[in-house]
């Protein structure tokens, strides 16, 4: 009798073994996305990084993104998002990207917006051997400073934005005499303030540089600093401001008459171009660190972008909305390559695989994972004029695009090595 229950035995308990593979399959792919959804930088930034994500998630996940993304899911995985508040310092990112991981089984983490969460998360993403793709956070220190094997950013650093405003300047404004600046004090900051003066070095060697205020981040009150730079009476005021310090510092410049004095040159402010265009003086410079919101260019891809953001969240998509965008599509692009080489659902060592080194088209440039040893990605830059229409409302005019070649430094170089060199090789 026990001869015979032995493949019985067997059977069942081959197929309780089975069962829990079988239900790994089946189960979506489990991704965070984390960003300020309170706070200073929640209502600028977080939450359209949040409803963006959200609709690009559900439209991939339905097979409903133009070509060639048309197919359902990442790389045949169905896709589920977690989100999670950055808010509350590096301390605590740290341990919720730590319960994420560990925790709640996340297999990947998007998102990050301050330079300085980015690069206190970097390193516990690579402790934990789990996929960590940046879409805002922009200082080159993240893959100039170290390497990582499951760190990504799949959006350009911000080098671009810095050199692409001075150029914008030589092209615009070739006779400028004198330059100022304010930038918060950390790391995207100080890093955007020492490229940018670099950039003028080489593209403008006449103009001269004067005082870079720097005040804490989220310090929301500038009085000082707009009455010393109104003294100073530099012709141009470079900024890399954004967030509540950017809308803060538009209302309270616009207040005093600061942008009677100096023309005002702001790297990412496209962010706030529809929320605070009565602040905005007539042809204050703007950028969005790539060709993005009102700088984007006119693609299948971005007019299906615009037409389903707008009619989901009944406004215009701004940058960081963009940028998460070609975060989450670069990780499909990267699934859906390998997919296509294996013949089955890939797995997440092998979806970042394909992600190193990846070239993708996104919903509004062309993208080359060329930096960092194929974890940077190196994009186009550009920069327009605003300009309040009548008719249209507020817009960009006179609009300039930089080609990746003409931005970013070489991936030999770091971008401190390549600005103090000349910016050798850039082909603009």
């Amino acid at each position: 009798m026990a001869k015979r229950l032995i493949p019985a035995a067997l059977m069942t308990a081959a197929i309780l073994l089975a069962a829990p593979a079988a239900r790994a399959a089946d189960e979506p792919l489990r991704v965070a996305i984390v960003s300020f959804l309170s706070g200073g930088g929640a209502a600028t930034t977080g939450i359209p990084i949040r409803d963006a994500a959200d609709m690009v998630i559900r439209a991939i996940n339905e097979g409903k993104l133009p070509a060639p993304y048309q197919k359902p899911g990442f790389g045949g995985w169905e896709v589920e998002p977690i989100f999670s508040d950055e808010n509350g310092g590096t301390t605590r990112v740290v341990q919720e990207l730590r319960a994420l991981v560990q925790r709640r089984n996340v297999k990947a983490v998007f998102g990050y917006v301050s330079s300085g969460d980015v690069m206190a998360a970097a390193p516990v993403a690579e402790e934990l051997k789990t996929t960590l793709v940046i879409s805002e956070g922009g200082t080159p220190q993240l893959f100039e400073e170290r390497g990582y094997d499951y760190v990504f950013r799949p959006t350009a650093h911000g080098t671009i934005t810095s050199v692409g405003a001075a150029h914008y300047l030589k092209d615009t404004m070739p006779n400028v005499k004198t330059y100022g600046g304010i930038n918060q004090n950390y790391s995207w900051g100080q890093d955007s303030w020492r490229d940018f003066t670099l950039a003028m070095k080489k593209l403008l060697p006449k103009a001269q540089a004067r005082t870079n205020h720097y005040p804490k981040l989220f310090q929301g009150q500038y009085a000082s600093e707009i009455t010393a730079l109104m003294q100073e009476q530099p012709e141009v005021i470079f900024s890399s401001f954004w967030g509540g310090d950017l809308e803060a510092f538009l209302a309270q410049a616009a207040g005093r008459g600061l942008n009677d004095r100096s023309k005002l040159v702001y790297t990412i402010a496209e962010i706030s171009l529809y929320r605070m265009a009565d602040k905005i003086a007539e042809g204050t410079v703007m950028g969005a660190r790539g060709p993005y919101g009102a700088l984007a260019r006119d693609t299948e891809l971005n007019r299906w972008f615009v037409k389903n953001y707008v009619e989901a969240f009944e406004k215009q998509p701004s940058y960081p909305a963009y940028h998460i965008a070609q975060s989450i599509l670069a990780y499909k692009a990267a699934a859906d390559k390998a997919a296509a080489k294996l013949g089955r659902k890939p797995t997440v060592d092998e979806i970042r695989a394909a992600l190193t080194g990846l070239e993708f088209e996104s919903f509004s440039t062309f993208v080359k994972m060329s930096l960092g040893n194929g974890h940077q990605a190196a994009t186009e830059a550009a920069f327009g004029s605003f300009h309040n229409d009548k008719v249209k409302g507020p817009t960009l005019i006179n609009i300039k695009y930089y080609p990746a070649d003409c931005v970013n430094p070489p991936p030999n170089m770091t971008s401190k090595q390549w600005l103090e060199a000349g910016m050798p090789g850039a082909k603009c």
